[in-house]
């Protein structure tokens, strides 16, 4: 009943006209980010920060506008992956496989459609998830001391790049780089200068507003500009038939059981630190091919592959708060950004952050719940027009990425030290992903490394110097347990996926 009873006082927080306003553009702006190939929820949130204090928004405000951003990003990331075979981001990458070969057959509006029913009930159940789950684990979560935490950042490190990465040494090494990065200022212990080669602009460290739009938005320009005029350029791609938009009650039915098993693996995918919405709407939509494709259907326009990993990846974004909130540790990328955000409003997620700033936490949860009804009200009547948004050529969309992360960054620092900082950043993004390094380790090294390394020095001095006290509670040895396993894990799954694709080429060369 408490629980309850502060939900209901999150509403009359969200239920104001400028909250509601916010609501409705970042769902609008999401879904926009979303559909353009390339852009994903993390880009999309991290290009809207400078936006939100720009405005000079308070901390309820800003976080209300932005995770709108982040679901509409998760709804409107399938918009691009039916229409164009080009995921909008990586986690709309397994709608792909069924959503595009519908719109070949001409259902394009119906698996939209769909796809967009799909998002609601997973993103309904999960945000529910979130209410009955955050608190709890926030009880857990007040058994943390130094040395628990250090190694719950730990796991948060050796989880987040392993398993949305190919290539377990290059997450490592996104971790590791970020962490440099973190070390970069004077170091508030000894007051020595650490990494700042004489320039007084770096003694305060690196602001992570910067590093992150660097990072992810000014990157994503270099790589249109490096893709412009060639095959990948989304605006030479040929136009798709739109057909019948709303689904047949029939079909709704068939879709329903699968929507809602994928709704709870989904969200469990997300509350895992590091899973994230990639591995929810990964194992959702294997999950579902091996319980009801019978037929072989999977993979040739089958509505139930477009609605399982779309409710599982949708379900992992709302499970993926779970820790972010309850722990301060975010459970997948775009979380990790939404963390620099509450940081940089001087609110600290954790145990304390549902006791401290109870208008905060309850008024999100509850604009998640309107957002949720604006996103479908908004997304399967506006199919069409979303879709005609696909066609903005990048060379119109790119200059106003670029505009507004100058504008914005410039607007909240006032440093052109810092411009020339986040444009250091962004050709570094760029490098990286050619090099195929994920960008967000890198971005929570930058994030969590300085409480890693405060926390990490008092559970030291607390022990008089005996590092030995890391490993020293059951629940610190669980985490290290699971972190390992967390690390190692995908290493040996990603072998046995290689030798399972030679065994079949090699099947494949004897047929010939």
């Amino acid at each position: 009943m408490e629980t309850l009873s502060s939900l209901a006082d999150g509403f009359v927080v969200a239920l104001t006209w400028q909250n509601l306003a916010l609501a409705l553009l970042g769902c609008f702006l999401g879904t926009i980010m979303g559909a353009l190939p390339g852009l994903g929820p993390s880009n999309g949130v991290a290009i809207l920060i400078p936006l939100a204090f720009t405005l000079g928004l308070g901390a309820t405000p800003s976080l209300i506008l932005l995770t709108s951003v982040y679901y509409g990003a998760m709804y409107g990331g399938r918009i691009s992956s039916i229409l164009l075979n080009i995921p909008g981001d990586e986690p709309a990458m397994m709608t792909c496989l069924d959503g595009y070969p519908m719109a070949q057959q001409g259902r394009a509006g119906e698996a939209l459609a769909l796809s967009g029913i799909a998002s609601f009930v997973g993103s309904f159940f999960a945000t529910w998830g979130l209410v009955l789950l955050a608190p709890q684990l926030v009880k857990v979560a007040l058994l943390f001391g130094p040395a628990e935490y250090f190694a719950l950042f730990t796991l948060a490190f050796a989880t987040l790049g392993g398993i949305s990465s190919t290539n377990q040494a290059k997450a490592a090494f996104a971790a590791a780089l970020g962490l440099a990065l973190a070390m970069i200022g004077v170091d508030t212990q000894t007051g020595v200068p650490r990494f700042t080669f004489g320039e007084v602009h770096l003694y305060d460290g690196i602001d992570f507003l910067v590093a992150i739009v660097g990072l992810f938005a000014l990157s994503e320009v270099f790589v249109f500009l490096e893709h412009r005029g060639t095959d990948s350029d989304i605006s030479a791609k040929p136009k798709m038939k739109i057909g019948r938009i709303t689904p047949s009650w029939k079909l709704i039915r068939s879709c329903t059981p699968t929507m809602l098993r994928t709704t709870g693996l989904g969200f469990i995918a997300g509350v895992l630190p590091g899973a994230g919405a990639s591995l929810g709407s990964f194992i959702s939509y294997s999950m579902e091919k091996r319980l009801v494709d019978r037929e072989g259907t999977f993979g040739k326009g089958d509505p139930r592959g477009v609605a399982a990993p779309e409710a599982g990846n949708n379900a992992a974004a709302g499970g993926a708060l779970v820790p972010m909130l309850a722990l301060g540790v975010p459970g997948s990328g775009t979380t990790a950004v939404l963390l620099a955000v509450l940081l940089s409003l001087n609110i600290t997620p954790g145990p304390l952050l549902f006791s401290q700033n109870p208008d905060v936490v309850w008024g999100l949860i509850a604009a998640l719940f309107i957002a949720n009804f604006m996103l479908l009200a908004m997304n399967i009547p506006m199919v069409g027009f979303f879709t005609r948004l696909l066609l903005v050529p990048p060379r119109i969309l790119m200059p106003i990425v670029a505009m507004i992360s100058f504008v914005g960054i410039y607007g909240i620092s006032g440093s052109s030290f810092d411009l020339l900082v986040m444009v250091g950043f962004g050709i570094m993004g760029w490098v990286l992903r050619k090099l195929d390094v994920p960008l967000v380790p890198v971005i929570l090294g930058t994030l969590l490394g300085n409480e890693m390394e405060v926390n990490f020095r008092r559970a030291v001095n607390i022990a008089n110097g005996d590092y030995l006290t890391l490993f020293a509670s059951p629940l610190s040895i669980t985490l290290w347990a699971i972190a390992i396993v967390g690390f190692v894990l995908p290493i040996f799954l990603g072998r046995l996926r290689q030798l399972k694709r030679m065994r079949l080429d090699d099947e494949g060369g004897v047929r010939d």
